[in-house]
């Protein structure tokens, strides 16, 4: 049984910090996984924007909530659904990514949680570490060839882990890092990519 596993900010929906970066002026928020490798890291910093800026979390949400899947994303995860289990492995948190379930036709999720006082976001609980791959080899374990799909560098284990891995227009950076994976631009590249993938992996 063939499975698919696609991150979500950059290949289903917009980048959520960006646009929370944009709609705040807090432009240091506009740093992503396809600018920092180290997730604890970014995440830390994050963490520390919003504390000096006092940013809260309803406020957040209120920009997810005028946030849509980007052009054709809905239309993707319906294919891949006619064809495959599809899974949604993200480093985005519960409270970011359900209301873009919704939007794109409730397909199943996997990140984290923030950790929330009042208000307030003052921590995160990673639901393991490195948890793309480890879904990976949990997937492998129940028997499943998996392909995978992401743009930035916490995607990169994920791909590699996998049975076939695509990148879903990455930043230059990332391509010139992991030449082994073949790039795709758009949506069609992508169905390609798998329809090439699913017809090698049976």
């Amino acid at each position: 049984m063939l499975l698919a596993c696609l991150d979500l900010e950059g290949v289903l929906i917009p980048e959520v910090w960006i646009a929370v970066a944009e709609a705040t002026g807090i432009d240091g928020l506009r740093r992503t996984t396809r600018d920092e490798p180290d997730y604890d890291a970014l995440m830390r910093y994050r963490l520390d924007l919003l504390a000096r800026n006092g940013l809260t979390l309803p406020e957040i949400q209120g920009v997810i909530g005028t946030l849509d899947p980007l052009p054709g994303a809905v239309e993707m995860v319906g294919w891949l659904r006619e064809r495959f289990q599809l899974v949604i492995l993200s480093d985005t948190f519960y409270e970011f990514g359900m209301p873009f379930m919704a939007k794109l036709g409730h397909p199943t999720l996997l990140c984290h949680k923030l950790i929330v006082e009042g208000d307030r976001i003052v921590d995160y609980a990673l639901r393991l570490p490195d948890q793309k791959r480890a879904a990976v080899r949990a997937f492998h374990a129940l028997n499943f060839r998996v392909i995978a799909a992401g743009d930035s560098y916490n995607d990169t284990a994920m791909l590699t882990e996998a049975d076939a891995g695509v990148l879903f227009r990455p930043p230059a950076n990332v391509i010139a890092e992991f030449p082994q994976f073949p790039v795709t631009t758009d949506y069609d590249g992508l169905r390609a990519q798998f329809e090439r993938a699913a017809a090698v992996l049976g």
